[in-house]
């Protein structure tokens, strides 16, 4: 017996405020990203942490944001906790693996390729893994071109995000490109719910494990958005993040150059030695020459 799915139980209310964090969470993670360029090996690591930390719990808080409004009508659908925040950490990581690539080898053809890949796969993981941890009266089945489809969306997008946080430009400039990978992945998300169909086992059934929506709302809600909120802080207190200030540069300023060699922002030019013009020596106190003795 097929189930009567239905994606949208709230109207616009759910896709809306799914992509707004989504928005959210792109945002912060490609400032930092964009700033890990910009710095010296140091504090890298600790700006590339803090970015996929950010686009993981921001695409992971949308996904759950939009299965809210996910019913099917013959059937209540629970959650599994451990299932769902497992693929919490699977985005987490992945995207980390994509960004870490893209932040210490430059916004170069094959680093953005191999890590918007990683990345655009750990987002299809986490959207396919989170559905796993579904718990209804029924099984759920998957049409294979629009799944391929929805993987397909979330690389390009993956990509097209990590290229844009690798031009090293101003904060409106990362500001489209969040909005850009927002509604990329939300996309991938609702073609992602389209490929998907249930099979009822029979009806008026109870699942024997999980927690409904409502029950994952309040700790999704706390955790992943408390983290934006501090990582927004981060962002915001830190000059160079906001205006694009660094206090170091890539050594030949060009947009997608690994920020191995770097330079005084204050210059924007390696350091040079000068030479210092001869001083004049008064007339009275020059050596004559033998032809003037």
């Amino acid at each position: 017996m097929q189930g009567t799915v239905e994606g949208f139980s709230y109207g616009l209310v759910t896709p809306v405020v799914a992509c707004v964090m989504a928005c959210l969470g792109g945002a912060l993670g490609l400032r930092c990203t964009t700033r890990a360029l910009l710095v010296a090996n140091s504090w890298r690591p600790g700006w590339l942490a803090l970015a996929s930390a950010a686009i993981g719990s921001g695409i992971w808080t949308m996904h759950f944001v939009a299965m809210i409004g996910f019913t099917v009508e013959e059937a209540p659908v629970l959650y599994d906790r451990p299932t769902t925040y497992a693929s919490l950490a699977v985005a987490i990581v992945m995207v980390g693996i994509g960004i870490f690539i893209v932040g210490y080898r430059g916004a170069t053809g094959s680093a953005l390729f191999t890590g918007g890949t990683i990345t655009g796969l750990g987002i299809a993981t986490m959207h396919y893994l989170g559905m796993a941890g579904m718990r209804l009266n029924g099984t759920l089945e998957y049409n294979t071109l629009t799944v391929a489809v929805s993987v397909a969306i979330a690389v390009v997008a993956a990509i097209a995000a990590l290229w844009a946080a690798g031009q090293v430009r101003g904060p409106l400039w990362s500001v489209g490109a969040s909005l850009v990978m927002g509604l990329a992945v939300s996309g991938m998300h609702y073609t992602g719910m389209a490929a998907v169909s249930v099979h009822l086992h029979g009806t008026g059934g109870t699942p024997a494990d999980g927690e409904s929506p409502a029950a994952l709302l309040a700790p999704m809600m706390v955790g992943p958005f408390t983290f934006l909120l501090l990582a927004g802080a981060v962002v915001l207190f830190d000059r160079q993040a906001v205006m694009s200030g660094p206090d170091w540069a890539p050594a030949v300023h060009k947009p997608g150059v690994p920020a191995g060699e770097l330079v005084s922002h204050t210059t924007r030019r390696p350091p040079s030695r000068t030479r210092r013009a001869p001083a004049r020596v008064p007339a009275h106190e020059r050596l004559r020459t033998p032809q003037n003795r």
